[in-house]
C-alpha cells in the first residue's frame, strides 16, 4: 500500500476513528485503527467490538492495499505534522512497518495485520431513514445529561430511541433518565422511521454521534434493528450495537397534576442557583426554593459552610411552596432551555416537578424534589 493525503483530510478522519478506541486493551488489534486503500480514497476503521466507526477520506492511492496500525500514535503523529502537509503512507508487509512522511519529517510505526482485524458482522435493518442533522442533534443533547452512570442499572446507560405518539402526531423520541431527572425530547416522524424497533443507545455511542451532527446541512442516514445502530453521512458510518435490555415505563413518572406555575427567565435562574451552591455542601448540594406573590428565593443552608440566599422576580401567583432540589440537577435542566423562559410545574414539595420551556411540550424535564 502507498497512498499520499492531504494533512487536513487525514487528521479529520484519525480523530473520529481513534476517539473509538480504548485506551485499556487486552487484545492488541483493539488498539489499531485499520487503513484500506483502494480506487480514489482510503477508509480508516477503528472499534472496541461494541462501536465501529469508518470514515472515509480522498486521497491518491498508488497502490492498493491495508494495514493496521496504532490509533493513537498514528493519531498525534499526524497532529504534530504541519498544517498543509502532504502526507505519504507506504506499507511494507515484508518488515511489518508503515512509513508516514511529510516534508523532512519521517516516522516508521510498527503495524499487525490486517486479516486479524475483526469487522462488526453486518445485519439486517428493520427500519431506515434519512434526518437532518440539527434534529438529531437537539434529540440527543437536551436528553444525554440525563443518562445514568450506575452499572448495576445497565439498561440506563443510554438514551432511548423510539416512535411515540406525541402532542403533534407520531414522533421521534428520545428519552434519558437515571431515577433522579428525565428528560423527554420530541421530533417530527421522519420517513421511513414507523417500523424503528425502541432501542437503547449506549452512552459511549451517543457521544460518538456527536461528532457527526456538527454541520448544519448534513442529512444523517439511520439504521435501526433490535440489536443495533448505524449512523451515516458520505464520510463517515457509525454502527453500534444497542444495550440489551427493558426501558422502563417512563411515562408513569411524568407527572400530570402539576398546576401550580412558576415561569422565570431560565439564564438568571441557573446562575442565581450557581451562586447559591457555591456554599452548600458537596455532598447534598440541595437548594430550597420558596416561592410566593412573584417571588423565587433560592436559598443554601450549610452548617460547615455557612448559608446563602438569591432573590428572583418570577411569575407566581399560586400558594406559598417550599421544596428542594440538587443543585447540579437544576443547573442541567436550565442549561437546556434554548428560549428566555423555563416553565416549572409543582405539585407539592413531595412530588416530581416538571419543567418545560415556555408552552413548549416537545421538551419536557422531570427532576425529583430532595429533603431540605
Amino acid at each position: 500500500m502507498k497512498i499520499s493525503i492531504e494533512r487536513g483530510a487525514l487528521l479529520r478522519a484519525v480523530a473520529q476513528a481513534q476517539s473509538v478506541v480504548e485506551r485499556r486493551n487486552t487484545i492488541p488489534i483493539l488498539a489499531n485503527v485499520l487503513i484500506e486503500a483502494e480506487g480514489d480514497a482510503v477508509r480508516f476503521r477503528a472499534t472496541d467490538l461494541d462501536i465501529e466507526v469508518v470514515d472515509r477520506a480522498p486521497a491518491t492511492v498508488e497502490r492498493a492495499g491495508g494495514t493496521t496500525v496504532s490509533a493513537v500514535t498514528f493519531h498525534e503523529i499526524v497532529r504534530k505534522l504541519p498544517d498543509g502537509a502532504l502526507v505519504t503512507l507506504a506499507d511494507d508487509a515484508a518488515t511489518g512497518r508503515l512509513s508516514v512522511s511529510a516534508g523532512r519529517s519521517h516516522f516508521t510505526l510498527a503495524t499487525l495485520p490486517k486479516e486479524d482485524f475483526p469487522v462488526m458482522a453486518s445485519s439486517e435493518y428493520t427500519a431506515n431513514f434519512a434526518a437532518p442533522a440539527p434534529v438529531l442533534r437537539r434529540l440527543f443533547d437536551k436528553s444525554r445529561f440525563a443518562i445514568s452512570t450506575e452499572e448495576t442499572r445497565y439498561y440506563l446507560n443510554g438514551v432511548y430511541m423510539h416512535v411515540a405518539e406525541g402532542e403533534e402526531g407520531p414522533a421521534l423520541r428520545c428519552v434519558a433518565t437515571d431515577g433522579h431527572r428525565l428528560a423527554r425530547i420530541d421530533a417530527p416522524l421522519p420517513a421511513g422511521a414507523e417500523e424503528m424497533p425502541g432501542v437503547i443507545v449506549p452512552r459511549k455511542t451517543v457521544g460518538e454521534l456527536r461528532k457527526l451532527l456538527d454541520d448544519d446541512d448534513t442529512e444523517i442516514a439511520v439504521s435501526v434493528s433490535e440489536t443495533k445502530v448505524r449512523f451515516a453521512t458520505p464520510d463517515i458510518t457509525l454502527t453500534s450495537k444497542v444495550i440489551d435490555g427493558t426501558f422502563p415505563d417512563y411515562a408513569r413518572v411524568i407527572p400530570q397534576n402539576n398546576t401550580r406555575r412558576l415561569e422565570v427567565d431560565a439564564t438568571d435562574f441557573a446562575r442565581a442557583v450557581d451562586r447559591v451552591a457555591t456554599v452548600s455542601s458537596e455532598r447534598s448540594r440541595a437548594v430550597k426554593m420558596t416561592m410566593e406573590d412573584d417571588r423565587l428565593i433560592l436559598s443554601v443552608n450549610a452548617p460547615d459552610a455557612g448559608a446563602a440566599e438569591d432573590e428572583l422576580p418570577v411569575a407566581y401567583q399560586d400558594e406559598r411552596l417550599e421544596i428542594g432540589f440538587n443543585a447540579k440537577y437544576l443547573q442541567e435542566i436550565a442549561g437546556q432551555v434554548d428560549r428566555e423562559n423555563a416553565v416549572f410545574l409543582f405539585n407539592t414539595s413531595g412530588d416530581p416537578t416538571l419543567m418545560r420551556e415556555g408552552d413548549d411540550t416537545s421538551a419536557i424535564y422531570v427532576v425529583m424534589p430532595m429533603r431540605v
